[in-house]
C-alpha cells in the first residue's frame, strides 16, 4: 500500500512539473536556511561544553558599586589574593585556578614575534580545563618557574617540525623561558584562545609580579579565577558567603561596594556582560532572534505547501471524488496526500543538503565562525534532519490532507469545488502570515542598517582617520629620538602616547576629591583616569571647552595638572567648563590643578555613555603610541615608519593597526546581524513570492474562461490585470499592518543596547511595506498579464 502511495505521489509529482518546481524550490530554500542558522545557533550554544567538567567550573567575577548602588564597573577579573583566599576559606571547593593573560615579545634564534594570547597559569589548570596536551607532561608542566607551554601552530612558528620540548626561548629580551610542553589549540567554540602558557610560579620573581604583590595586591583586578566545584554543590551557597567573606579579608563594609559572583564557564558565551571578558562574548537574545528567523522561514515554506497544494485542489477534486464513489475510504486518502508531502519533503530535503554544503562558506565569512559541513553528516544531526524533515511534510502536508479528502462527491461532480477555492480563507491567511513575517524581516534589516549607518556617521568628539596605532615600546629617551626622526618624514602630522586607546575600555579609576569649601572633598561616584603626553589631544584632534592642553615647557604639569572631560565637569557641579579651572583636584595620590577641559568625546563603544574622565601626564609607561598620518599615501608613510622603528627598536616586531578599523569592530557583531538579516529577509520574501506566483497562476487558470468572456465584453489588459491583482495585494496591506507594530516593538528592544541610538520611525516601516508591495505587484502582475493577453478565443472554444 505504502509503495502505491508513492507511486502515485511520483506520477503526480510529475505531472505537474511547474508546481513541483515551485513546492520543492520553496521547501528546498526554507529547509536550506533552516539548517544554516540551526548550525550557527547550535555552535553558539556549544562553547565550552568541550571540557570534560564543564557543569562544574564556575568563573568568579567583580562588580564595583556607587555610592547609589549602581554598578559603576563590573570585572571578569579578580585581584591576586582572592583565590588562594577563596581556597583556603571555602576547603569544600575541589580546584582554584588563577590566570592573568599578558603580551609580550618571543624570540627564538631568528624568529621574533609579539604574542598577546599569553597567559600566566597555575598548575592546576589541566586538572580543571581539558586540554590536550601531545608532548610533555600535564602533571609536571606548569610546576617549575620559567617554564611555558605552547599550543601546536604556535610551536610549529618557532620550531618547526623539531620537537620543542626543553628548548628556551627569550621573553622580552629579559628572561630564558623552556618549553615543556605543547597542547593542541583549543576549539573555535572556546571562550579563550591561548596560544602559550606560562607557569605561575614565575610570577613570584620580584622583576616579573613578586609573591609579596600576589598576596596583598587588591587593586590589580586583573586575575581569571575560576573554580571547580563538587559534584552537586550548590553554587547560591558560595554567593551567600561572599559578602561576609570580602568584609573578612577586605574591610568591614567591603561588600556594601564590591560584590563578588559566580557565573558557570558554559554561559559565559552567551549571558556574560562584564566591561573586561578574554574575548569578545555574544548575546542569548541573538540566538533567540536567529531561532525565530529559522522557525519564521521554515513556516513560509511550509505555508507555500499548503497554499499550492489547496490551490490545485479543483484538479484534483475529481480524483478525490471517483476515489470516495469506488469504495476509498478518508483515512486512506489521507494517507496518500501525506505521502505526496513526504516525497516533496525528501526531494527538498536532499535538495536542502547540497544547498547547505554551498551556503556554509558565505555563512562563515558572514559570522567570523569556522562551522563544517562534517556536523551535518554526524548520527545527532542527521537525526534532528529527519526530525525536521518529517516535521515539515506533517506540517506542509496535513491540511491539504485534510481538506482535500473532505470534499463531497456530489458538490465535486456539480463543480461546485473550483468557486470554495477561490473564496479560501484560510488560503489569505496563510499568504498575511507569509507577507507578515517577509515584513518583519526587511523591517528590522532596515533599522539594523541605519543604526550601523547612524554609528559610522556618528561625531565621536576625535578624529579617526589616517590615525595609526602601535604597542609602546622602549623608554622615554628612545621614543623622544623615535618622534624626533618619524616628524621628519611629510606623511607624519604628530604623534602622541596614552595609557589606553580609543576603541577600548575605560577600566582605570581612582578615589577623587576636589576642592568644597575650601577644603578638598571625596567625589561620591567614580571618575575614570587616562594617562596621555602633552602630544595625545592634538594627535586625535580632540577639541578644548576651556582651559589649556599640557606642555612641556611647564615641568609641574608632568605631577600637578589634571585635563576632565565635559562630563566630569558636570558629574562635579559646575555649570561652565571655565568654572572648573583652577580648582584643586586629586586623583589616587596625585593632587594638582585642573588647567583644561576637553569637549565629550566618545573614547569606548557607542554602546556605552561617555563617562567622566580625568587626564594626567606621567613621565613613564605609557602602553600605546598614537600616529596621525597626512592624507594621501598611506602606503609611503608605513614604510617610513616601520624603516625608522627597526632602527630604534630591533628587537621589537613592527607591528601596527589603523584606528577606524578598531573602530568598525566594535560593531562587528551588529554588522553580522545587519548581513544575515538581510540575507535571510531576502530567502523569506523569495519563498513567498514563489508561493504567490504559483497561487495566482492557478488562479488565473481558474479564470481563464471568466477573463476571456471578460475580454469579448471590451475588459481591457489593465482591468483585468487589477481584476487578478487586487485580491492579492490587500493581503500584502494586511500583513504590512500587523507586521510593523511587531518589528517597532522587537527593535526597540534591540536598540535599548545603544546608548547613542536612532528612533525607529514610521517611514522605516513604510519601506519595508514598499518593497514588499513592489515584488508582491511585479510577481502577480507578470502572470495577470499573461492571462489578460491571452486570445479570448482559446480559452472559450470548449463552450
Amino acid at each position: 500500500m505504502l509503495t502505491n502511495h508513492f507511486k502515485i505521489a511520483w506520477r503526480n509529482l510529475v505531472r505537474g512539473k511547474v508546481f513541483s518546481a515551485i513546492n520543492i524550490m520553496g521547501l528546498a530554500l526554507g529547509l536550506t536556511a533552516f539548517l544554516l542558522l540551526a548550525l550557527y545557533v547550535n555552535d553558539e550554544l556549544n562553547y565550552d561544553r568541550f571540557h570534560e567538567k564543564a557543569d562544574r567550573i564556575y568563573r568568579v567575577s567583580r562588580e564595583f558599586l556607587s555610592d547609589d548602588g549602581s554598578t559603576s564597573l563590573h570585572l571578569a577579573q579578580l585581584a591576586p589574593p582572592y583565590g588562594p583566599l577563596i581556597a583556603q576559606d571555602f576547603p569544600e571547593i575541589e580546584r582554584v585556578v588563577r590566570t592573568l593573560q599578558t603580551s609580550a615579545t618571543i624570540r627564538y634564534g631568528e624568529n621574533v614575534f609579539n604574542e598577546d594570547r599569553i597567559f600566566f597559569a597555575e598548575d592546576g589548570f589541566f586538572d580543571v580545563f581539558t586540554v590536550d596536551v601531545t608532548r610533555g607532561d600535564a602533571h609536571t608542566a606548569l610546576k617549575d618557574p620559567y617554564t611555558i607551554l605552547m599550543s601546536a601552530p604556535t610551536a610549529k612558528k618557532y620550531f618547526g617540525d623539531t620537537d620543542p620540548v626543553g628548548k628556551t626561548v627569550r621573553v622580552n629580551n629579559q628572561a630564558e623561558f623552556m618549553v615543556s610542553g605543547v597542547f593542541a589549540s583549543l576549539p573555535s567554540q572556546s571562550t579563550m584562545h591561548p596560544d602559550m602558557l606560562i607557569s605561575f610560579a614565575t610570577l613570584n620573581d620580584e622583576a616579573i609580579y613578586g609573591t609579596e604583590n600576589l598576596r596583598t595586591n587588591w587593586g590589580n583586578n586583573a586575575f581569571n579565577t575560576y573554580l571547580l566545584l563538587p559534584e552537586g554543590y550548590t553554587p547560591q551557597r558560595l554567593i551567600d558567603a561572599f559578602p561576609a567573606f570580602q568584609d573578612k579579608h577586605m574591610g568591614e563594609h567591603t561588600s556594601k561596594y564590591s560584590l563578588l559572583h559566580l557565573m558557570k564557564l558554559t554561559d559565559i558565551h552567551l549571558h556574560s556582560h562584564t566591561d573586561s571578558e578574554i574575548e569578545p562574548t555574544s548575546d542569548i537574545r541573538y540566538v533567540y532572534f536567529f531561532s525565530a528567523i529559522a522557525l519564521f522561514i521554515l513556516i513560509i515554506a511550509c505555508i507555500n505547501y499548503m497554499n499550492l497544494t489547496t490551490a490545485r485542489s479543483a484538479k484534483r477534486a475529481k480524483e478525490v471524488g471517483m476515489r470516495k464513489v469506488v469504495g476509498a475510504l478518508r483515512g486512506q486518502l489521507i494517507r496518500q496526500f501525506l505521502a505526496e508531502s513526504l516525497l516533496y519533503t525528501i526531494i527538498a530535503t536532499a535538495l536542502s543538503v547540497a544547498l547547505v554544503a554551498i551556503g556554509l562558506p558565505l555563512l562563515n565569512d558572514l559570522s567570523g565562525k569556522s562551522l563544517s559541513f562534517a556536523e551535518v553528516l554526524t548520527p545527532t544531526f542527521a537525526l534532528v534532519l529527519l526530525g525536521i524533515s518529517a516535521f515539515t511534510a506533517l506540517v506542509a502536508g496535513s491540511y491539504p490532507a485534510f481538506f482535500l479528502t473532505a470534499f463531497q462527491p456530489i458538490k465535486v461532480f456539480k463543480g461546485k469545488v473550483a468557486t470554495d477555492v477561490k473564496k479560501g480563507v484560510l488560503q489569505q491567511v496563510l499568504v498575511t502570515v507569509q507577507f507578515s513575517i517577509a515584513v518583519l524581516l526587511i523591517s528590522c534589516t532596515i533599522i539594523v542598517y541605519q543604526q550601523m549607518q547612524h554609528i559610522q556617521d556618528f561625531k565621536l568628539g576625535y578624529s579617526k582617520e589616517q590615525v595609526v596605532l602601535m604597542p609602546a615600546a622602549g623608554d622615554s629617551t628612545s621614543f623622544a629620538s623615535f618622534r624626533q626622526q618619524l616628524l621628519q618624514h611629510n606623511t607624519v602630522m604628530d604623534i602622541g602616547r596614552s595609557s589606553r586607546i580609543p576603541t577600548s575600555r575605560l577600566l582605570d579609576g581612582q578615589g577623587a576629591s576636589v576642592t568644597r569649601g575650601g577644603e578638598l572633598a571625596p567625589v561620591g561616584a567614580i571618575i575614570k583616569g587616562l594617562a596621555i603626553d602633552e602630544r595625545f589631544i592634538p594627535t586625535y584632534q580632540i577639541e578644548l571647552a576651556a582651559g589649556r592642553n599640557f606642555s612641556n615647557a611647564r615641568p609641574s604639569d608632568r605631577t600637578g595638572a589634571f585635563l576632565l572631560n565635559e562630563a566630569a565637569v558636570k558629574m562635579l557641579g559646575w555649570a561652565t567648563p571655565e568654572e572648573a579651572i583652577g580648582n584643586t583636584f586629586a586623583y589616587g595620590d596625585a593632587k594638582g590643578t585642573i588647567i583644561g577641559v576637553t569637549k565629550n568625546f566618545h573614547f569606548e563603544s557607542l554602546h556605552q555613555q561617555v563617562v567622566p574622565l580625568t587626564m594626567g601626564m606621567q613621565t613613564a609607561g605609557y602602553s600605546w603610541w598614537t600616529v596621525r598620518l597626512t592624507e594621501g599615501d598611506a602606503r609611503t608613510a608605513l614604510s617610513h615608519l616601520e624603516a625608522v622603528w627597526k632602527a630604534h627598536f630591533p628587537d621589537n616586531p613592527f607591528r601596527y593597526e589603523f584606528l577606524d578599523d578598531r573602530f568598525g569592530a566594535l560593531y562587528e557583531r551588529e554588522q553580522t546581524q545587519q548581513l544575515l538579516f538581510g540575507i535571510f529577509a531576502g530567502i523569506a520574501i523569495f519563498i513567498s513570492c514563489l508561493g504567490l506566483l504559483g497561487l495566482s497562476m492557478y488562479i488565473a487558470e481558474l479564470r481563464t474562461k471568466e477573463i476571456g468572456i471578460r475580454k469579448v465584453l471590451g475588459a481591457s489588459v489593465s482591468s483585468v490585470v487589477q481584476l487578478l491583482s487586487k485580491d492579492f495585494l490587500k493581503l500584502v496591506f494586511f500583513a504590512i499592518g500587523i507586521a510593523a507594530p511587531l518589528a517597532w516593538w522587537l527593535m526597540n528592544k534591540w536598540l535599548e543596547d545603544f546608548a547613542y541610538r536612532i528612533d525607529a520611525q514610521w517611514w522605516m516601516f513604510a519601506m519595508a511595506g514598499a518593497v514588499a508591495v513592489v515584488i508582491a505587484l511585479a510577481t502577480v502582475s507578470w502572470q495577470a498579464i499573461r492571462a489578460a493577453v491571452a486570445n479570448p478565443v482559446d480559452s472559450l472554444r470548449d463552450e
